[in-house]
């Protein structure tokens, strides 16, 4: 699950974290799965004991980049996993697609840009939204975002 996604080129090697066993995953295909994704998310890191706030900071952050999924890729998929390192224990969010990826990942971290219709506000609020984010994308091979939120 998780750890698989991390087994590739890793995108959380600078993040140094522990990943349980427990953890979640949502396919993203369609509208639905977004509102499956905000659901998965709330109840997962309330079982891992997040502060209400931290919980609705997630929970936003993977609804935008869920959404990002439906507008730029058409699928993916979406893993929640509980994490430990020294600083404490959290919740990561490891969402990757096969779409056409992003060409500058960190001009798409800047409110304003987007290659679509959007506002281009959505990875950029998902960076303040959340402790740390990183970001592995090739043009033509697809897209993983790796968040975490601390508890």
């Amino acid at each position: 699950m998780v750890s698989d996604v991390l087994d590739e080129p890793s995108v959380l090697s600078e993040m140094d974290v522990v990943i349980s066993e427990r953890q979640v995953h949502v396919p993203i295909r369609e509208e639905s799965d977004v509102i499956m994704a905000r659901k998965r998310a709330r109840e997962f890191a309330r079982r891992e004991a997040l502060s209400e706030r931290a919980t609705e900071a997630l929970v936003i952050a993977t609804s935008e980049i869920a959404q990002n999924v439906i507008v730029h890729a058409d699928s993916g998929e979406l893993f929640l996993g509980s994490i430990t390192r020294s600083e404490g224990h959290g919740v990561m969010v490891v969402v990757r697609d096969r779409g056409p990826g992003i060409a500058d990942t960190a001009r798409a971290l800047q409110d304003g840009y987007s290659t679509g219709r959007g506002l281009g506000l959505g990875l950029s609020s998902a960076k303040r939204l959340m402790d740390e984010i990183s970001i592995l994308s090739k043009s033509g091979e697809g897209t993983t975002v790796a968040m975490l939120k601390w508890a």
